[in-house]
């Protein structure tokens, strides 16, 4: 399997069972919002806090100014990257709702627990969570919780994350929501649960941030 797919869960089939539809919230309709999802405002202020918070972790993780202008550098599409991020980790909250799927504190401690032994330790994985996938480690914690949600969903399914049974679950979830996106930041393609043109450092394959972790011991 190809490493990014495996990385990242990259959609690459169409889900038959969706239509797409792209949709899109100008300033005027919801002024101040980056995005709305189920009724809610994904806000500007709160999008620019987010991508804060990386670039604090990332000056934060380098010794020199040289280093951190090659983090931005690398992570130039961060606040496309961020609001995806932000929106399609509701639209897996929802779905895995739908599902009846839920995730205990202690099953996150669990999986933590376990890739910090992997990792080398807490501080490890926080890096490699940064670095890889664009997670502060506030966030990281959050993130792990989602990355249950996903696969107890798709084992709820009979499937696994990068199935498109999965998907159109995903996809059911995003169209219930009714994603609306100021057109700043792109379109919301709804039958692959993806903004338009962005990246997908979103659910991971644990078992490849696992065998990452490994690598960077």
């Amino acid at each position: 399997m190809h490493r990014r797919r495996r990385t990242a869960l990259v959609l690459t089939a169409a889900i038959a069972a969706a239509a797409p539809l792209l949709t899109a919230c100008g300033n005027d309709a919801h002024p101040g919002a980056a995005a709305v999802v189920g009724g809610q405002r994904i806000t500007v202020s709160q999008l620019e806090e987010r991508v804060g918070e990386v670039r604090a972790a990332q000056r934060a993780a380098v010794r020199d100014d040289a280093q951190y202008q090659q983090a931005i550098a690398g992570t130039g599409t961060l606040t496309r990257d961020t609001l995806h991020t932000m929106i399609l980790d509701r639209v897996l909250h929802r779905a895995a709702q739908d599902a009846g799927v839920t995730v205990t504190r202690r099953e996150i401690q669990e999986m933590r627990s376990g890739l910090e032994e992997q990792a080398g330790g807490a501080k490890a994985l926080e890096t490699t969570w940064l670095q890889q996938y664009g997670i502060p480690p506030e966030r990281l914690e959050e993130n792990l919780r989602l990355q249950l949600e996903a696969q107890k969903l798709a084992r709820k399914l009979g499937t696994d994350t990068n199935r498109p049974e999965f998907w159109k679950a995903l996809s059911e979830a995003s169209k219930d929501l009714n994603v609306d996106l100021n057109p700043r930041y792109g379109t919301w393609d709804v039958q692959k649960s993806s903004r338009a043109d962005a990246k997908t450092p979103w659910v991971r394959d644990v078992s490849a941030a696992q065998a990452q972790a490994q690598r960077n011991m």
